[in-house]
């Protein structure tokens, strides 16, 4: 596939979930510290084409959007972006992006499970590290029942796997979803998630 196919094929994606609303998650956050903090920092990592950084940036929120897709900070950057929003879009994968001290809210909505397993640990430890107490995290890791179990590059948690990171934390919303659907390019998918909202002790 050449680049330009590529970029093709992810623009026709991010055009199939151009309309989807914030995810439950980050609203959950987002409305747990209620008015955003004085120099708020967020950290979307896996941000796509803005789906969850548009309704950040609409409530004050300094934002840094990182994704390893090109096309989606594209997508994201086409977007209109509330007045006076400040966004600093990041081209790099999750696990190699800096989290730097005190940032607020980490938000990985569906990414965080597409690292191999030693880097998804790191990664987690790394964003542990960089909250400061009543900061959070908010996103989805995926369960063993999940269909997409054994594609290499992957993470999946048990429920006691899931929780046993969240040590620590105050737990705002831990909610598992198990269902058949389909994906966003219109694959069948038997679903297992792990919806978290966390608060830092």
């Amino acid at each position: 596939m050449t680049e330009s196919d590529r970029s093709a094929s992810w623009a026709a994606y991010y055009q199939q979930l151009r309309d989807r609303p914030p995810r439950k998650t980050l609203l959950a956050a987002l409305d747990a510290f209620g008015e955003a903090p004085h120099d708020a920092l967020v950290m979307d990592l896996g941000c796509g084409d803005g789906r969850d950084v548009i309704e950040m940036l609409r409530r004050g929120w300094k934002v840094v959007a990182v994704d390893a897709e090109p096309e989606a900070l594209r997508q994201l950057q086409a977007r209109p972006l509330p007045e006076g929003s400040d966004v600093t879009p990041v081209n790099a994968r999750l696990e190699e992006v800096p989290i730097p001290l005190g940032v607020h809210l980490v938000n990985s909505s569906f990414a965080m499970p597409l690292c191999q397993p030693e880097a998804f640990r790191r990664t987690w430890d790394r964003i542990r590290e960089a909250l400061p107490p009543g900061g959070r995290f908010s996103g989805q890791w995926y369960g063993p029942r999940d269909s997409w179990i054994g594609r290499p590059g992957m993470t999946f948690l048990s429920r006691d796997e899931a929780l046993g990171l969240l040590q620590g934390f105050e737990v705002e919303m831990f909610e598992e979803e198990e269902a058949d659907g389909v994906t966003p390019r219109g694959n069948a998918k038997h679903w297992h998630i792990f919806h978290v909202v966390a608060k830092k002790r």
